[in-house]
């Protein structure tokens, strides 16, 4: 038996891993990769097993980062950092993997020592929070609740960077504006003395139609296949209805009476004596005049037969997913067990119920007796791959919206804030350099390697932003962000270009301009005056996007002070 046993393989160890050639390939390919990926022109993946199974098509980050793996631990402990982030806050991905990629790779170009590196790269990023988190910023955005404006572009923002979900203008539009409307009917209504909890936007794909035809309804609509049993609703549509929920399986088997030791007794028809039970049950239902009856599982033919013929709508398999919001709506309380009596308590009320057909699905519409946050999102597109993506892509852009709850803000979009935040970064690091040096320690060489390596970073996602060979731009006021056509000259841009990348900057002639990646004048970037009139086209959500830069610069620190990767073999 010994014998058999194979020996263990000692581990792999990488010194300084960050000087091996193989690893910073990799951080290279995975910096294109993403980069590639970036913002509404970004160019899609196709992500295959090579032992099989679907082919993913996306530029999301969470999908993408998900779907691709590497046997390297150290571009792995980057990668889950990303994805870290994207699950706490769905947003800015891209934007935190670009960063921390381009922070790494211009800090070993430096040559500078990464104890040095990891010093001014915190100082840096306080400078950049605390400036964000001023009212006076000048890339922050005040959002106003009583217009839905700045929520739609902020919606539209996280909508439009998403390129494989395939949308016009017009449909991108549309999903941006029922985004917000399923965003505050999850809301809900001020009310005093009591824990305002938010609600649920449940979303049911619909494949074949037209993303136009997508709709947003308050209440929950659960699917109706046995709709020729519903022949007489004219009943339902006055005083609230009583309805019960079963977490438990109401199939009768053995098998869902719980874990333990059954004894039997001989002779005895379990199945009958089973059944006998869930028809009292049906008899309780009956007697407490029950309208609606539903199961998270299934439930046996007879006793559906026999509430049926009662007048009771009988909706089975229900899943899981759709439990919470359905006793949120109804004040329902799952029963578990068909062995007790139905506390009164358990029942909940439902206003109204309607049928409604989309495409090949037909569903039951619940209204609830009185306000409720659960609405749900019927979600159409024209096949499944696109589909997938925006279901995908609508769900984080909920969670985007209900984080201006918390932070009423957003940050301009379209690469302003990274050039902006690298101008105000030069500038005021340079201005504050003594204090700067006797707090850090290091050179002033050094400082100002540092400093040049985080700009640049932040200026290379605002560049990510271009895939067509343009040229990127920043105007020496504002240092908001342009690009210009790889087929336009610089002399001739002025009648080229428009407004800057967030829209709020109109081109005029006299404005001076620099390319990216170019040393310009150390600048302070002037104010906007804010003009009602121009309101930015493209916004960022706050929370997400400051927190991902938090996460980009911490994540690439950790990579710069890995001295050593031991990877276990066996």
């Amino acid at each position: 038996m010994m014998s058999r046993l194979a020996k263990k393989s000692p581990s792999l160890c990488t010194d300084q891993p960050l000087d091996n050639t193989d690893i910073c390939n990799k951080l290279y390919l995975l910096r294109h990769l993403l980069t590639s990926c970036f913002g509404p022109r970004g160019r899609l993946k196709q992500v295959h097993n090579n032992i099989g199974g679907r082919v993913v098509t996306t530029s999301t980050s969470s999908v993408l980062l998900s779907a691709v793996s590497s046997s390297q631990p150290f571009i792995n402990l980057i990668k889950i950092s990303i994805l870290n982030h994207v699950s706490r806050f769905s947003d800015c991905g891209l934007f935190a993997a670009i960063l921390c990629l381009s922070i790494i790779e211009r800090a070993k170009q430096s040559g500078l020592r990464g104890s040095v590196v990891i010093k001014v790269n915190k100082y840096l990023l306080d400078l950049c929070t605390c400036y964000l988190q001023q009212e006076d910023c000048g890339v922050r955005v005040k959002l106003d609740f009583c217009s839905s404006q700045n929520l739609i572009k902020l919606a539209r923002s996280s909508i439009s960077s998403k390129p494989a979900c395939v949308l016009t203008e017009q449909e991108t539009l549309h999903i941006s504006r029922l985004a917000v409307q399923a965003f505050l009917l999850t809301v809900p209504c001020n009310s005093p003395g009591t824990t305002v909890t938010l609600g649920k936007t449940v979303i049911v794909s619909v494949e074949g139609h037209s993303v136009l035809s997508s709709s947003v309804f308050p209440g929950l609509l659960v699917d109706m296949p046995d709709v020729f049993h519903l022949n007489n609703m004219e009943y339902l549509h006055s005083n609230p209805l009583r309805m019960v929920l079963f977490s438990a399986s109401l199939a009768g088997d053995l098998s869902e009476l719980g874990d333990g030791r059954i004894e039997m007794h001989p002779g005895v028809d379990t199945d009958s004596q089973i059944l006998d039970q869930l028809l009292e049950l049906g008899k309780q239902v009956v007697k407490d005049e029950v309208k609606l009856f539903v199961c998270q599982k299934v439930i046996h033919p007879v006793l559906q037969q026999y509430l049926r013929s009662r007048g009771i709508i009988v909706i089975e398999r229900l899943g899981i997913t759709l439990m919470e919001p359905l006793t949120q709506l109804t004040g329902a309380q799952p029963v578990a067990t068909l062995h007790t009596t139905i506390p009164p308590q358990a029942y909940g009320k439902v206003r109204d119920l309607t049928i409604r057909q989309f495409g090949s699905k037909t569903m039951l519409h619940l209204q609830p007796p009185g306000e409720s946050a659960i609405c749900t999102m019927i979600l159409s597109h024209r096949n499944e791959t696109m589909l997938s993506e925006l279901k995908v892509v609508c769900q984080k852009t909920e969670h985007v919206l209900r984080f201006t709850l918390r932070e009423p803000s957003a940050l301009l979009g379209g690469g302003c804030t990274e050039t902006h935040l690298a101008a105000y970064v030069r500038h005021k690091s340079m201005k504050e350099a003594t204090e700067a040096l006797s707090s850090l320690g290091c050179s002033q060489t050094d400082y100002l390697l540092g400093i040049e390596g985080f700009c640049r970073s932040l200026e290379s996602v605002a560049t990510a932003l271009e895939h067509d060979d343009g040229k990127s731009l920043l105007d020496l006021t504002h240092a908001h962000h342009w690009t210009l056509p790889a087929d336009v000259m610089k002399e001739h841009m002025e009648h080229n270009l428009g407004p800057c990348g967030c829209g709020l900057v109109e081109s005029i002639p006299d404005k001076k301009w620099t390319y990216l990646h170019t040393k310009y004048p150390q600048i302070s970037p002037a104010p906007l005056a804010r003009d009602t009139a121009v309101q930015p086209r493209v916004l960022d959500s706050f929370t997400a996007k400051v927190n991902a830069l938090q996460v980009a610069v911490e994540t690439a620190n950790l990579a710069l002070d890995v001295r050593y990767v031991i990877h276990d073999m066996n």
